[in-house]
């Protein structure tokens, strides 16, 4: 297993995070042939994270299906993991990772994820694949949450949609209580029976639209992720692997 190009760690300054896209639609250098490989080093920085007897929550998605063959090749002993998917949870045990209901676990030690968007302060965008309430509880319930991304996914300021769980019953009236809202079309539901649906409304206020939307009847949870729950944002680019701390 290759090693994934490091540089030293950096401070996570407001405009530093964001990389734009030039002329020939390369971003930061980036073609989409490589960001497979990106997501891969990311992933591989992250395994790198992982000790002897760690509680470690898994989180679902692209990068994170990285994640596990690197975690898996590390041969650590003892490690006691939580799945936020059955995707993830059946990955994992395919490759010899333990994983166990989360109910018999009241903390973590570290929880890796990776994110659909990423705001230079910090906040997140994440639930493209339906998962963001699970996400969201094995990310508070651990010491550590480290997101991996690749470079795309840094962004100037966070833009909707934003991913929605909501309850099944009422789900009218409940769309109609957080608009502009939609299904999200030919979705499942949720790992826990949730309704997919996606908030398109402004997001000048990330907090404030938090607050606001977990507040409303019938929305289980969003997938706005604040920077006080992140404790640092592992980035991979075309010039290396950065950790950019947070929380």
């Amino acid at each position: 297993m290759g090693h994934p190009r490091t540089t030293p760690d950096v401070d996570a300054m407001p405009g530093s995070w964001y990389v734009s896209a030039g002329g020939d639609g390369r971003i930061g250098g980036v073609t989409a042939a490589d960001v497979d490989q990106l997501k891969r080093e990311a992933a591989q920085a992250a395994a790198s994270l992982v000790e002897d007897g760690m509680r470690v929550g898994l989180g679902t998605g692209s990068t994170v299906r990285h994640l596990l063959p690197a975690l898996a090749g590390r041969r650590l002993r003892g490690l006691r993991c939580v799945a936020t998917s059955d995707a993830t949870a059946e990955q994992a045990r395919a490759l010899g990772i333990p994983v166990e209901p989360f109910g018999e676990l009241d903390a973590l030690d570290l929880a890796i994820d990776g994110a659909d968007q990423v705001a230079p302060d910090g906040w997140l965008i994440k639930g493209g694949g339906g998962a963001h309430l699970r996400e969201k509880i094995v990310a508070a319930a651990a010491d550590r949450f480290v997101v991996i991304v690749d470079e795309r996914k840094l962004v100037p300021a966070l833009a909707p949609p934003v991913p929605l769980e909501l309850v099944g019953f009422g789900l009218a009236a409940t769309l109609g209580r957080v608009a502009p809202a939609t299904l999200r079309p030919d979705t499942p539901p949720s790992p826990d029976g949730g309704v997919i649906a996606d908030y398109h409304g402004a997001l000048d206020d990330p907090g404030a639209t938090a607050a606001w939307l977990s507040a409303a009847p019938g929305v289980a949870d969003h997938g706005l992720f604040p920077p006080a729950m992140v404790s640092e944002v592992i980035v991979a680019a075309a010039g290396g692997v950065r950790r950019l701390p947070v929380g």
